[in-house]
């Protein structure tokens, strides 16, 4: 089945649903680093440009639509106006597209979108409210579940809502079952680490403080499943915050490639940007694990709906 990925970053999604099987036909992402990244690894094609400035008659006909959008404030929360109160928003080029594809080509089968946690609760409820009325009025039976990427392969604690919308209301989609957990953040660490990431003496007093004025957070290292990445890991912040380690008697931050294990990504999967981009890019993913836990539940749902079976080689 052909994907179209949004807002796709470092391909995090995209990978997770290549693995079982689906074909990107369209990617898009408006950081020309995370673009830069994503066209050394994989071998289609990502547009850089704007969501704002694509026509939705120039995106190709799809059967799934993917995206990790960004949290961005709604601007009026009505909850009875439909696309009104997306409108400016970046959920509302999502559903400009989807209504584009209903009306002109092919309506997707499936649309899966990802975001942080508390979309759930922002603006008293409302805003996740709007967002599944828009994605209902649109034709579409709605599931969501909060998904933590420790649950599914990878020691870190984790925490993302998902979204997982089929135009079939008789589907039975189920989202993937927990999975025990057997790597420690310690497991996935590397050897002969460049002395660049161990921390000096004179900043580790700061790195390793529980606060200050009246914030208390206990700053802990060598945690055995990470905290959640964060894209600003290249500000090293207290270890209440960022993952911090012990290697050869001495505290340092994690390396990228790390990082990126953290994330589900393989080894093979390269980086040809700053230190700084790669973190940034790392802490901005989908967890590869969870999107393929994910996309092998999706496919499931479409096979017991006989709607995968004519895609089949």
């Amino acid at each position: 089945m052909k994907v179209v990925s949004l807002f796709s970053g470092i391909g995090g999604l995209d990978l997770g649903f290549i693995r079982e099987g689906f074909e990107v036909v369209f990617a898009n992402d408006n950081d020309k680093f995370a673009v830069k990244t994503y066209e050394h690894n994989y071998d289609h094609p990502i547009l850089y440009e704007d969501i704002n400035n694509i026509d939705p008659k120039d995106i190709p006909e799809h059967d799934i639509l993917i995206g990790g959008f960004p949290c961005q404030p709604f601007s009026m929360m009505g909850v009875e106006k439909g696309f009104k109160d997306t409108r400016g928003t970046l959920f509302f080029n999502i559903a400009e597209i989807i209504d584009y594809h209903i009306k002109y080509k092919k309506k997707p089968r499936v649309i899966i979108l990802e975001n942080v946690r508390r979309l759930l609760t922002h603006d008293n409820k409302r805003t996740f409210k709007v967002i599944k009325r828009v994605l209902e009025d649109l034709g579409y039976t709605v599931f969501y579940d909060v998904l933590n990427s420790a649950d599914y392969g990878v020691p870190q604690t984790r925490n993302r809502l998902f979204i997982v919308c089929f135009a079939n209301s008789n589907s039975n989609f189920i989202f993937p079952p927990k999975q025990k957990l057997n790597l420690t953040l310690q497991d996935l660490l590397e050897h002969d680490v460049d002395k660049k990431y161990f921390l000096s003496d004179k900043i580790i007093p700061t790195i390793l403080s529980h606060g200050s004025g009246n914030y208390y957070s206990k700053s802990e290292t060598d945690l055995k499943i990470a905290r959640p990445l964060c894209a600003t890991m290249h500000k090293m912040h207290r270890a209440n915050q960022d993952n911090y380690v012990t290697q050869n008697g001495r505290l340092r931050r994690l390396t990228p490639r790390e990082a990126a294990r953290l994330q589900g990504f393989p080894d093979s999967f390269e980086f040809p940007v700053s230190d700084t981009q790669a973190y940034r890019q790392c802490g901005n993913a989908v967890t590869v694990n969870v999107a393929e836990a994910v996309a092998k539940q999706v496919k499931k749902a479409l096979e017991e709906l006989d709607e995968w079976k004519q895609y089949q080689k």
